[in-house]
Order: structure tokens, then C-alpha cells, then sequence
């Protein structure tokens, strides 16, 4: 079924079209909601958040946009004014490849293939600082990192949810990735 019929049998008040709709795009709200909130719960939570939003206010979008660029935007600013609203700060996962590269060996993630408690103490230490750096940033460095670098959006993909241009992303990109590489190096410069 195509998102314009979806639309259509949802504005007629037919449950069958919005089942439909949940259907197709509940793994992708999950998954956004998700890489903003770092637990199942919270995001499965917000995800229902997200469908009611859409259930109640579907009049008001623009068939001019894609649907799954509504959808992000909406999941992504549930999320963060549920991390707002609620205080809630979690560990950051997977970042790993976001460091490789970078000057500063120390910052890289170590292999999960030692499990010894020294490192997995390690590594959780340098998630938490990571995640702390991350939440510092101001709203729309947030939003742009985390849809860049935990949903794997393209900066063309992120300036259509966003609702800005191609260039203010990659500003924003660059300037959420060295303050975030500041703020770490200014942690170790300190230890």
C-alpha cells in the first residue's frame, strides 16, 4: 500500500489504513526513537507517543514532503523533549567508528573481544563520556549527530528532517563533532 493511500484511508477514520501504517513504520520510529534514548522501554514508549502524534495531527501534513522525513521529525523531537522533560541520560552504545581515525588512539573504543573487567570498565567509562559530550551539544547538533552517526542519514536525508539547508547541516556536523572531540580531549588533558 503506498503512503499516499495510507494517508487517504487513515483521513477516512479507517482503522485497517492506520494498522497498516504502524505496520510499515514501526520498526523505523523505534529504531529513531531508539538511537535518541539509548532503552528499549523509553523507545517503545515514546513510539506509541509518536503513532498518537500522528493519528491525531495526519491532516496536517504536507503530501509535498516524504512521510518517513515527517516521521523522523516527529520521532526525533518526542525523544529528545522526553530526555529533556525527564532528565534521562543513557549510555551511548556504538560509537566506536565515530573515533577511529581520529588523532588521539585513546579515544577509540576498545574490541569487545577481551572481556576482562578492567576493560569493560574501561570502555564503559569512555561511553559515558562520550554520552555526556554528546548531551552538551546544543538541540540541533544533537539532532543532526545523532541522526548522522546512530541512524546512518545521509546530510541530505538529515536537512529535509531538519528542515534546513545542505550546508547548515554539514555546519552543524563539523561543529558537533569538535566539540564533542573537545570536550573529551579536555577530560583526558585533565587526568
Amino acid at each position: 500500500m503506498s503512503d499516499k493511500e495510507l494517508i487517504t484511508g487513515i483521513l477516512s477514520n479507517d482503522q485497517k489504513y492506520f494498522k497498516n501504517f504502524v505496520d510499515k513504520y514501526q520498526l523505523m520510529v523505534l529504531n529513531t526513537c531508539n538511537s535518541f534514548l539509548h532503552n528499549k522501554n523509553d523507545a517503545e514508549d515514546i513510539t506509541q507517543e509518536v503513532f498518537i502524534e500522528v493519528f491525531l495531527s495526519i491532516h496536517k501534513f504536507k503530501e509535498t514532503a516524504r512521510l518517513s522525513t515527517w516521521l523522523y521529525r516527529i520521532s526525533a523531537n518526542k525523544s529528545l523533549n522526553f530526555m529533556r522533560d525527564n532528565k534521562k541520560r543513557k549510555i551511548i552504545k556504538s560509537i566506536g567508528n565515530f573515533f577511529y581515525g581520529t588523532e588521539n588512539s585513546e579515544l577509540q573504543i576498545p574490541d569487545n573481544s577481551n572481556d576482562d573487567a578492567e576493560n569493560k570498565y574501561k570502555q564503559n567509562e569512555k561511553i559515558k563520556l562520550l554520552h555526556k559530550s554528546i548531551n552538551t551539544l546544543s538541540k540541533n547538533q544533537k539532532i543532526a549527530f545523532t541522526l548522522s552517526k546512530f541512524e546512518n542519514l545521509s546530510y541530505v536525508q538529515i536537512s529535509k528532517i531538519m528542515n534546513l539547508s545542505l550546508s547548515s547541516v554539514e555546519g552543524l556536523m563539523h561543529r558537533a563533532k569538535n566539540n564533542v572531540r573537545k570536550k573529551i580531549l579536555n577530560f583526558y588533558k585533565r587526568k
